[in-house]
C-alpha cells in the first residue's frame, strides 16, 4: 500500500487517523489485517425503468468477514477472501436474499485484473452468462436449448456496469459476523419480497440493525413509510456522526465506462413525486398545504448527498480523491496532446464510444480474461478489454487505444468527473501512451501528479 500522504494527496478535508484508513482497506479490500470486521451499505443509484421513474434505486450489504458456502448458505471467511454481498431479490428461484462475492457481485468477473476497461452490453451478459454457468446454475439454470435463462438473476452480478454505488462503512465485530451467520443459516430462506414492507431497503435495514439496533429506519413522512434505499443510507450516516468510535466512511463505487446508459440520482418517495412537475402543479393550485408539507419533507431528503466529501474507490481498490475540474482540465489537455500527435486516423470526439463495438464480440484470451473480437474485412483481430491484458492481448493496438481513448473521455466528462478517481485517469493516460507507441509491456506505475492541479 503507498503511504498515506500519497495516497490520499489533494485532499482538503481534515485530517484522518492511519486508523481510520486502515479499517477502510480492511474492510473493502481484506488485504490489510484480518484483525478488524466491517459491514457497508451499498446505495445503488437506479437505471432503466426504474431510473426513469421511481428513481429509488437499490440497497444491498457487503460484509468483509462473512463469506458464502453457496449462495444460500454463509460461512466466515478464510484468510486472503474478500466477503459477500448480501441482498433480497423479487423472483430469484423463489429465495429471499442471495450472497455473491464482492467483485462479481460488482464485475461479474471472479479476479479484479478481468474487470473490463470499457464495457458494452454483448460484455456484459457474456460475462454474467460465464459467470452464471459456473455458480449460479442451481438458481438460474439453462433452457432447454442450452441458452441463457431469462428473468432477474442477471441482479446478481455485475452490477457496477449498470449503476454507480455508494458504500457506507461501519465497524462490526467477529462475535456479530458469527451471530449473523448462525441467524441467516438457522432460518428459512423463502421468498418474502414485498414492495411496500419487505423490499431491498427494507432487508438491509434488518441487517444494519442485527448489527447495531435502531440505526436504520424508514421515513413516515419522507417516504410515505415504505423503507427507500436513500433513507436507510441517510439514517445509518446519521448513526455514524452519532458514534464517532464506529469510525464510519463513505466513498463511491464508480459505474464502468463503456457504451452503457449511465445510472440515475436517487430519489425517495416523496422526492420522485416533487420532481415530477406535472404531479406537483395540479396539486400546489389544488392543496397548498398539502403540498407545501410534501415539499418540506423533499427538502429534508434532497440535502441528503451519499457523493458529498466521498472519497472514490480506483481500480486497485484504493480510496483517492474524486477529480476537480481544474485537475479534469489539466487531464483533458494532456488527453488531447496525446491523440493530436498521434497517427490514429479519427480520433474520438468527446463522449463518443468505441466505434470498434458494432464489429465486436467478446470472448476470452488463453488466460481466460475479457477480450473483444473485431471482423476487419476477412481477419478477426483481438483486443484485450481489462488492465491486464490490453497491452499484451491486442492484436489491434490502435483499436485498443481508441477503446482507452473512449474509456478516458468518459472518466472526464463533466458529470463523471466526481466520482472518477485520480488514479485511474493517470494510469489510463500511460496505458494510451503505451498503446499509441505501440508498446506491448506490462504498465510501470501512474504520471507524475505533480503537474495535476488538485
Amino acid at each position: 500500500m503507498k503511504p498515506l500522504a500519497k495516497r490520499f494527496r489533494g485532499t482538503t478535508r481534515a485530517p484522518v487517523t492511519l486508523c481510520r484508513w486502515c479499517f477502510i482497506s480492511v474492510l473493502f479490500l481484506g488485504a490489510v489485517s484480518r484483525a478488524q470486521a466491517g459491514a457497508a451499505l451499498l446505495l445503488e443509484e437506479p437505471y432503466s425503468y426504474d431510473g426513469t421513474f421511481a428513481g429509488t434505486g437499490h440497497a444491498a450489504v457487503y460484509l468483509d468477514h462473512v463469506c458464502a458456502a453457496s449462495p444460500i448458505l454463509l460461512r466466515p471467511c478464510g484468510v486472503g477472501e474478500s466477503g459477500v454481498v448480501l441482498s433480497r431479490y423479487k423472483a430469484i428461484a423463489g429465495y429471499d436474499w442471495i450472497a455473491i462475492p464482492l467483485i462479481p457481485y460488482l464485475y461479474a468477473v471472479e479476479n479484479r485484473a478481468d474487470i473490463p476497461l470499457f464495457a458494452d452490453q454483448k460484455l456484459v451478459v457474456f460475462l454474467r452468462d460465464q459467470y452464471r454457468r459456473k455458480y449460479l446454475e442451481s438458481l438460474a439454470p439453462d433452457r432447454a436449448d442450452g441458452s441463457a435463462p431469462g428473468g432477474d438473476w442477471y441482479e446478481l452480478v455485475g452490477s457496477a456496469y449498470d449503476r454507480t454505488t455508494y458504500a457506507f462503512a461501519i465497524q462490526t465485530s467477529g462475535e456479530q459476523d458469527a451471530l449473523l451467520i448462525s441467524r441467516f443459516n438457522g432460518q428459512p430462506n423463502r421468498k418474502r419480497y414485498s414492495f411496500i414492507k419487505n423490499n431491498c431497503a427494507d432487508f438491509a435495514r434488518e441487517v444494519i440493525n442485527f448489527y447495531y439496533p435502531h440505526a436504520a429506519h424508514r421515513s413516515v413522512i419522507g417516504d410515505l413509510g415504505v423503507s427507500t434505499p436513500k433513507q436507510i443510507a441517510k439514517t445509518l450516516e446519521q448513526y455514524g456522526r452519532r458514534h464517532r468510535e464506529l469510525e464510519t466512511k463513505n466513498f463511491v463505487i464508480p459505474q464502468v465506462p463503456g457504451a452503457l446508459r449511465r445510472s440515475k440520482p436517487i430519489r425517495g418517495v416523496l422526492e420522485s413525486g416533487v420532481a415530477a412537475k406535472k404531479y406537483m402543479v395540479p396539486l400546489f393550485l389544488l392543496h397548498p398545504y398539502i403540498s407545501g408539507s410534501l415539499l418540506a419533507a423533499y427538502l429534508g431528503h434532497w440535502r441528503f448527498d451519499p457523493a458529498k466529501h466521498a472519497l472514490v474507490m480506483d481500480s486497485s481498490s484504493q480510496l483517492d480523491t474524486p477529480l476537480t475540474a481544474a485537475g479534469r482540465r489539466v487531464y483533458e489537455n494532456r488527453l488531447n496532446e496525446l491523440t493530436r500527435a498521434a497517427t490514429m486516423g479519427n480520433t474520438l470526439r468527446e463522449g463518443r464510444d468505441w466505434d470498434g463495438l458494432h464489429r465486436a464480440e467478446p470472448g476470452l484470451d488463453p488466460q481466460g480474461m475479457p477480450v473483444m473480437k473485431l471482423s476487419v474485412g476477412k481477419e478477426v483481430e483481438q483486443v484485450g478489454v481489462s488492465r491486464a491484458n490490453v497491452l499484451n492481448a491486442s492484436e489491434s493496438l490502435p483499436e485498443a487505444a481508441k477503446l482507452m481513448e473512449a474509456r478516458l473521455h468518459q472518466e472526464l466528462g463533466r458529470d463523471s468527473a466526481r466520482k472518477t478517481a485520480h488514479t485511474d485517469v493517470e494510469n489510463d493516460l500511460e496505458l494510451l501512451q503505451q498503446l499509441l507507441a505501440g508498446e506491448p509491456m506490462e504498465i510501470a506505475g501512474g504520471l507524475s501528479s505533480a503537474s495535476v492541479a488538485k
